[in-house]
């Protein structure tokens, strides 16, 4: 009698056979009507597995990739790669011409818009991936960019004439758009609290460095082998991170619902200990669950747009992040015609003969110098969002000094030492800005935080600075006077940075996410960190 009263008590499995939820007839499926908080710690007694991914890590391969990717714009510029174009003498007598322009024989409007045909995939893709990044993994869509960037720059290599690899070009830039809206929030996630500015100064190093090392590496390549090779060997340098971002378990980005979390398990699992041999309605919710898992997925891809306009209706609401996008503008807008007439202008202010050469060594060192000194430095200070503008506005206005100091004078090694104290001071601003960018708008935002700042300083910076300078010069054919109103323009950016002082800023890094994750969701993910493991363990075996 006391047996069969025991096996009268233990709780039964309940059955479906409902066609709709079980289509095949033959297999039964048993949903276990046992608590749940009998079963969660069954279920999350194993500790997730530890990442792969150290914090350090993750600073690495980032950094890596970055430079890869700036190494190809440097490479595509390269006299090696880029090359010349065919000339024919009076008498009839033609030069084979080298390098991209000459194998396609560009005129230099075309060799023009191949250098910049990557911006078009960039600013037209980045909002798009940081679109993307609330439905889908962002470490995932990493992987997928860098893998189109690998094919991307294996067929400039394949390419045929003008069009093919200018259309390679385009998705070379989308390939690009995914990392450059992703990446910084995941070094920001990842960094000691204390340094945060100093491991973006990192990151945001590897430009001029980038630069400058493709300037030699599609010279020597171009040189010794064919500018094909260049983007050959780019491919190939740049697999491995693709791959990476594929075969290893996925990092979580703050502010993102983990990707995999099995919410219709835990929902189903809560059903079950509230109704306790109900079977009938546990049959209910099961269904009533499932009907709205299909309308939630179904509605996540039609307002995929809508989505995206409130979140941007959020983001240029944010008047802080406003502030700081449109001083970054001004300044990227002298930085821009910088690099494309400074060489031109140092020419023929001075009449350097090796003006590129000269150029691209004080902005390596001086970039190196004042990005890393930068962060580091705004470390020390204490990283709020006001001493940032702070720091942005004095490095600025100082930077801006000693470069308008420096095309006043007429001696050549006054200009190049005032020209590098000014760039040092210059650049010690990229890892503040981007630190605004990242801190003053909720965690879900930064991806496409980071994705519209590098469309605005584009769009409004750089790429409309070189010809708009190129005008002034035509005007008044001389350099002198054309740099000087040039680099005034760093006054104006300085003087934005000085309102963000005063503007009531919240740092929301440490907001919560939109999508609070449960304990059943964090035994099924990996952990973000291997020095994060231990935390997420703990937290798998709360009841």
């Amino acid at each position: 009698m006391g047996e069969e009263k025991k096996k009268e008590e233990e709780p039964k499995p309940l059955q479906i056979s409902d066609p709709t939820l079980n289509p095949n007839p033959s297999t039964v499926i048993e949903v276990s009507t046992t608590p749940a908080t009998a079963v969660a710690p069954m279920a999350l007694s194993s500790p997730p597995k530890s990442s792969w991914f150290t914090p350090r890590r993750v600073l690495v391969i980032f950094s890596v990739i970055n430079m890869l990717n700036y190494l190809d714009r440097g490479a595509i510029a390269s006299n090696g790669v880029n090359g010349s174009r065919r000339t024919c003498t009076k008498s009839g007598t033609c030069s084979a011409g080298s390098g991209i322009q000459g194998d396609f024989n560009l005129n230099n409007f075309q060799d023009g818009v191949l250098s910049s045909a990557f911006m078009v995939g960039l600013l037209v893709a980045s909002p798009i991936f940081a679109s993307l990044a609330k439905s889908v993994n962002p470490f995932r869509l990493i992987g997928v960019g860098l893998s189109v960037w690998t094919i991307a720059v294996a067929g400039c290599g394949f390419s045929i004439d003008f069009w093919s690899i200018s259309i390679c070009r385009m998705f070379v830039g989308v390939g690009e758009a995914s990392f450059v809206s992703l990446a910084a929030p995941f070094i920001d996630d990842n960094a000691p609290a204390a340094q945060k500015n100093a491991w973006l100064g990192i990151f945001y190093m590897c430009i001029p460095v980038g630069t400058a090392v493709g300037y030699v590496f599609g010279g020597v390549v171009g040189n010794q082998l064919s500018w094909r090779y260049a983007f050959w060997i780019e491919a190939i340098l740049m697999l491995p991170f693709a791959v990476l971002g594929f075969l290893t378990k996925p990092l979580q980005l703050k502010g993102f619902a983990p990707a995999g979390s099995r919410k219709a398990l835990t929902t189903v699992e809560t059903a079950a200990s509230d109704n306790q041999g109900g079977e009938l309605s546990l049959t209910g919710e099961f269904v009533k669950q499932n009907s709205q898992l299909s309308r939630s997925k179904a509605s996540t891809n039609l307002n995929q747009v809508t989505r995206f306009l409130r979140d941007m209706r959020a983001l240029l609401g944010e008047k802080v992040y406003v502030v700081n996008v449109l001083g970054y503008i001004a300044y990227n807008f002298v930085i821009g015609s910088y690099s494309y007439w400074g060489p031109k202008a140092g020419y023929g202010l001075y009449h350097m003969s090796n003006a590129d050469l000269m150029f691209g060594g004080v902005t390596v060192v001086s970039g190196v110098l004042g990005t890393v000194a930068g962060g580091f430095l705004l470390d020390r200070m204490t990283s709020t969002i006001p001493n940032a503008f702070k720091l942005l506005s004095a490095v600025t206005f100082t930077g801006g000094i000693f470069c308008f100091a420096a095309f006043c004078f007429k001696s050549l090694y006054a200009f190049m030492a005032f020209l590098a104290i000014g760039e040092v001071l210059i650049f010690a601003t990229q890892g503040p800005v981007n630190f605004v960018c990242l801190h003053c708008v909720h965690p879900s935002l930064r991806p496409l935080s980071m994705a519209i700042s590098t469309v605005s300083i584009h769009i409004f910076g750089d790429v409309p600075s070189a010809p708009l300078v190129g005008l002034v010069q035509d005007h008044v054919q001389n350099w002198r006077i054309s740099a000087l109103v040039l680099t005034s323009i760093f006054f104006i950016a300085s003087a934005i940075w000085f309102i963000g002082i005063f503007l009531r800023s919240v740092d929301r890094f440490n907001e919560d996410t939109q999508h609070p994750v449960t304990a059943a969701d964090r035994a099924n993910t990996a952990p973000l960190l291997e020095d994060k493991t231990a935390e997420t363990s703990a937290a798998s075996h709360e009841p």
